[in-house]
C-alpha cells in the first residue's frame, strides 16, 4: 500500500523555508550560449572561507576544488613551488615540517575515494543487480530530458491555465511523470508509476512531505538540499540564471525550489517503494541513512584532513607566482607618478582588460616610444543593450552582474537592407532550430548546397545576421522612450575619461573593443568579450567614439574639467583575439596602418607555439593565413585558447607593467591614485572589473580541477539544448556547463594552471581597507581568500599582501 499524507507534514516552518533558500543561494548561475559568460561556480559561497568551502564541497557532492596529488609535485619539480613559498605556506596553516617532510606528507596524503554524503538513489545502487539500470542514472536522465523538453516548450503536457504567467516547472513534472509508464520498465520495478501519482501537488507540499518522511532535521535541511542540486547542478544552474535575470528584472522567479522539490520526489518515491517492495533492502539503506545524517561534521574533519597537504602546496604555488611578478614589477624601478610624465603620446589605443590584450599591447608599445596604451573595462563603461533597427532583437553590451539603463539603436538602413537583413535573421532563426535543421536542407536542395560549400571551403565569411546591422550609421541613445540628453552623454562620456586614465590627448585615440571569430562553435560566445556580456565589443567602441568626437558632447566636457583638444579624433577598432588582427572602423595614419599590422605578427609569432604553429619559419603573410584558417575550420576545436592560464589582475598605471612580459596572464587596468582624491575610480575597480576577473578566474580553475561537475565535456559530443541553453554531452545526462576540456586541454597537458588570481593594486593600503570596509562582497573575497589582495607603493619599491586580517611586507 502506498504512503498517504495522513499525519505528515504538509508545508512548511519559516525557518526551514530559510535554509532552503541558503541552500539554493550556494548555487551560481551559467549564461545561455549566446550569451556565455564565465562565472564563478562557488559565488554563491563566497561568505565561507575558500578552505572551508573545499572541504565542505568535497564531503557533500565530492566536488574537486583541488588538483590531483601527482600535479604538485609535478610544479615542484618544474620548480614552479619555490622552497621558501612551501615554508611560507606551511607557516600558514600551522604546520611545522621541514621541506623534504612536506614532500613527503603530500605523497602519502590520502588519494583514494573518502566518505561523503550520499543521496537515497546512491545508497540503493549499493545493492542494486548490475543488470538493472541504476537509480542515479535514471534519476539523471529523466529530470533532465524533462527540463530540456520544459524549457524548450516543445508540445509541453501541461497547458498554462487561466491568468498563469509560466509554466511551473514542478507540476510539468508530476503531471508527465505520473503518466510515464516507460520507467517501471526501464528500472524494472513494477508498479513504480503509482508512486509518482501518490506525490503532492505542489512543490512546497513536496519538501515538506519529504522532509518529514526522511527525518530531515533542522540543522541537515540546508546541507541535504544543497547536496541534491549539486546532484542536478546543471539545470540547478540554469534555474540560478533564471533567478539572477529575475533578480534584476525584479519579477520573482520559482524554478529553483521546484527544481529542488522535483529532485528530492525521487528520494521519496525511492523510500516509499523500496520500504513496501523491498523491505530487507529497506532496512539496510535506512540504517545507513540515519549514520550519514550524525556523521556530516566528523565526513568534512576527515576530507579536512585528507586535503590540507594539497591545500598547502596550492597556496605556495600561488605564493610562488606571486613572487614572481612581484619581482618583476619591482625590477621596472618606476620612481614616482610625477616623474613619469612624457610628452604627448603620438598614438593612444585603449584596450580591454583582458589577459589577451597585454600580448597585443605589448607588442603594439614596441612598434614606436611614443605609443601609450591603457586597460580599461571591454565594455568602455557604457551601460547599454544593443538594439538592432527594424528587428524586435535586442542583447545585453555589458557584465552579467550588471543591467542596463539605455538602450543604443542605429539610424534606420534603406528600407531594402532592412528588408534583407530582417529576412537573414528569420533563415538564420529557422535553420538553426532543431526541428527544423534536416527540413531545411532537404527542402532547400542544390540552392542551398553553394552555402554549404562555401563554408566547408572557407569561401564565405559567416556571420550572425544581427551583426550584419552594425555599421557605420549614428547611433542614438535611449532611456525608455526618452532620447538621452547631451548633458547625460557628457557625463557618462567624462566618467569613461577619467576612468581609462586620459589625460594628455594624442591626436589619434583608438578605442580598441575585441571579440572572436570561429566557425562551428557552439561555446564562440565565451570567447567573446565577457564585459560585454559575451558578445564581441565592437558596438561599445563605436558608440563610445560617436560621443567622444561629438562636438556638442565635447563642449558640455570642458565645463566638467575635460578639454579635448580640436585635432584629436577617437577611432573605434576591433581587436580580433582569434587571428590577432586590428581592426580600425576610420580613417587612420598610413604609419599607424603599418604599427597594427607589424603588432599583429608580433602577436601572432608569440602565440603560434601555444597553437601548434611553427611561426618562426613562416612569412608573416603565411603565419596570418594560418591564423586565420583556424577561423573558417569547421574541424577546429581549440580556434584559440580565451583567457586560459589567467593569474592576476594589475591596477596602476602602464608604467609599472610596460616592458614586462606578462606571457598573456594578467589583467591590465589602467589606474592612478593621484587623480582619484577620493578613491571612487578605485571603488568602481573593485567592485565591478575585480569581481569580473574572479568570476573569469574560478571558472576556469573549476574547469580544470573537476571537470565533469563544472566543465562542459568534449566539444564533439555536444548536442544543443533549447537552441541557446546549453549542451548535453552526448544525448543524455546534466546540463553541461562551464568550459569544454578543448577550452583547457591541448590533448597532452593543461593549458590553463588552477591557482587564485592575484590582485596587485597601486594605492594606499588604507584606501583598499576603507574600500573592503564599506563593500561586503570585496571583503569577502579578500577575507576569505578567493583572491589575494597586494598593494604596491608608488615607486614600486614595497609590495605588501592581506593577510589574516593584516598587511605582510613581502
Amino acid at each position: 500500500m502506498i504512503d498517504t499524507q495522513d499525519n505528515k507534514q504538509t508545508h512548511l516552518s519559516k525557518p526551514q523555508q530559510q535554509q532552503l533558500l541558503s541552500a539554493e543561494t550556494r548555487i551560481a548561475p551559467t549564461w545561455p550560449l549566446d550569451q556565455l559568460i564565465a562565472v564563478n561556480p562557488f559565488w554563491g559561497m563566497r561568505d565561507l572561507p575558500f578552505d572551508a568551502v573545499v572541504n565542505k564541497m568535497s564531503a557533500l557532492a565530492q566536488v574537486r576544488m583541488l588538483m590531483p596529488v601527482a600535479f604538485y609535485l609535478e610544479k615542484w619539480q618544474q620548480e614552479a613551488i619555490s622552497e621558501q613559498a612551501l615554508q611560507q605556506s606551511a607557516a600558514h596553516y600551522a604546520v611545522e615540517r621541514s621541506t623534504n617532510a612536506l614532500l613527503n606528507w603530500l605523497k602519502k596524503s590520502h588519494c583514494g575515494e573518502l566518505p561523503h554524503w550520499h543521496t537515497l538513489a546512491d545508497l540503493l545502487d549499493r545493492y542494486r543487480s548490475e543488470h538493472k539500470m541504476p537509480w542515479q542514472e535514471e534519476i539523471s536522465h529523466q529530470i533532465s530530458q524533462f527540463c530540456a523538453a520544459h524549457y524548450q516548450q516543445v508540445q509541453p503536457i501541461l497547458k498554462q491555465t487561466q491568468g498563469e504567467d509560466r509554466l511551473c516547472l514542478y507540476r510539468h513534472w508530476h503531471e508527465t511523470v505520473s503518466r510515464d509508464l516507460g520507467i517501471s520498465i526501464v528500472m524494472g520495478e513494477s508498479g513504480l508509476v503509482d508512486y509518482f501519482k501518490a506525490l503532492p501537488t505542489s512543490p512546497e507540499s513536496l519538501i515538506a512531505l519529504a522532509v518529514d518522511t526522511l527525518g530531515i532535521g533542522f540543522n541537515e535541511l540546508s546541507d541535504y538540499a544543497h547536496m541534491l542540486l549539486l546532484d542536478i547542478n546543471g539545470w540547478a544552474s540554469w534555474a540560478a540564471y533564471e533567478r539572477w535575470q529575475a533578480d534584476l528584472s525584479q519579477h520573482p522567479a520559482s524554478d529553483m525550489r521546484a527544481l529542488l522539490a522535483i529532485r528530492m520526489a525521487w528520494e521519496l518515491v525511492i523510500w516509499r517503494y523500496v520500504s513496501e517492495r523491498h523491505p530487507t533492502t529497506f532496512t539496510r539503506i535506512q540504517y545507513h541513512w540515519n549514520k550519514q545524517k550524525l556523521q556530516l561534521a566528523e565526513i568534512v574533519l576527515e576530507h579536512k584532513k585528507a586535503l590540507l597537504p594539497r591545500l598547502v602546496f596550492q597556496r605556495a604555488l600561488e605564493l610562488s607566482y606571486q613572487a614572481t611578478l612581484v619581482g618583476q614589477l619591482k625590477a621596472q624601478k618606476v620612481k614616482s607618478e610625477g616623474a613619469r610624465e612624457q610628452a604627448t603620446p603620438t598614438l593612444q589605443a585603449a584596450f580591454c582588460i583582458d589577459v589577451r590584450s597585454e600580448v597585443i599591447r605589448r607588442a603594439l608599445e614596441a612598434q614606436n616610444a611614443g605609443i601609450q596604451t591603457l586597460g580599461y573595462a571591454g565594455f568602455f563603461g557604457l551601460p547599454i543593450d544593443y538594439h538592432a533597427i527594424n528587428c524586435r532583437f535586442s542583447r545585453p553590451q555589458l557584465p552579467g552582474l550588471l543591467k542596463a539603463p539605455i538602450t543604443a539603436i542605429q539610424t534606420p538602413a534603406p528600407q531594402h537592407l532592412a528588408t534583407k537583413r530582417q529576412q537573414a535573421g528569420r533563415w538564420h532563426s529557422w535553420s538553426h532550430s532543431a526541428a527544423a535543421s534536416f527540413s531545411m536542407v532537404e527542402s532547400m536542395g542544390m540552392s542551398y548546397f553553394y552555402q554549404l560549400f562555401s563554408k566547408v571551403f572557407s569561401l564565405q565569411k559567416t556571420q550572425h545576421p544581427v551583426d550584419s546591422h552594425i555599421d557605420s550609421r549614428k547611433w542614438q541613445l535611449k532611456q525608455g522612450e526618452h532620447e538621452v540628453s547631451i548633458l547625460e552623454q557628457a557625463k557618462l562620456a567624462a566618467g569613461i575619461v577619467k576612468g581609462m586614465g586620459l589625460t594628455e590627448f594624442a591626436d589619434t585615440v583608438l578605442l580598441v573593443g575585441h571579440g572572436a571569430h570561429t566557425t562551428n562553435n557552439l561555446h564562440e560566445a565565451g570567447l567573446q568579450c565577457g564585459a560585454c556580456g559575451g558578445q564581441s565589443g565592437e558596438v561599445n567602441v563605436k558608440v563610445l567614439a560617436q560621443l567622444l568626437n561629438d562636438q556638442a558632447v565635447r563642449a558640455e566636457l570642458i565645463a566638467l574639467g575635460i578639454a579635448i583638444p580640436p585635432q584629436t579624433r577617437f577611432v573605434a577598432a576591433l581587436h580580433n583575439t582569434t587571428t590577432e588582427t586590428i581592426t580600425p572602423y576610420g580613417e587612420i595614419d598610413t604609419e599607424i596602418t603599418r604599427w597594427l599590422k607589424q603588432a599583429s605578427h608580433l602577436a601572432r609569432v608569440e602565440r603560434a607555439h601555444t597553437l601548434a604553429i611553427t611561426g618562426k619559419e613562416l612569412s608573416v603573410q603565411q603565419l596570418e593565413q594560418q591564423f586565420i584558417a583556424r577561423t573558417k575550420d569547421w574541424s577546429q576545436v581549440r580556434p584559440e585558447w580565451g583567457l586560459a592560464n589567467n593569474a592576476a589582475f594589475v591596477v596602476a598605471p602602464r608604467q609599472v607593467t610596460q616592458g614586462v612580459d606578462l606571457q598573456g596572464r594578467v589583467f591590465l587596468h589602467e589606474y592612478s591614485a593621484a587623480q582619484d582624491q577620493d578613491f571612487s575610480q578605485l571603488t568602481a575597480i573593485l567592485t565591478a572589473p575585480m569581481l569580473v576577473t574572479n568570476w573569469i578566474n574560478m571558472q576556469y580553475n573549476a574547469s580544470v580541477t573537476d571537470t565533469h561537475k563544472y566543465g562542459s565535456g568534449n566539444k564533439v559530443l555536444h548536442n544543443v539544448v533549447g537552441g541557446r541553453i546549453g549542451v548535453f554531452e552526448g544525448n543524455g545526462g546534466d546540463l553541461r556547463i562551464g568550459l569544454p576540456m578543448q577550452s583547457v586541454h591541448n590533448g597532452e597537458k593543461w593549458m590553463h594552471t588552477p591557482q587564485r588570481l592575484s590582485v596587485i593594486v597601486q594605492a594606499p593600503t588604507e584606501a583598499l581597507e576603507q574600500i573592503m570596509a564599506a563593500h561586503p562582497v570585496v571583503k569577502q573575497l579578500v577575507e576569505n581568500e578567493w583572491l589575494y589582495l597586494l598593494s604596491i607603493s608608488p615607486n614600486c619599491n614595497e609590495v605588501r599582501r592581506f593577510d589574516n586580517s593584516k598587511w605582510e611586507l613581502l
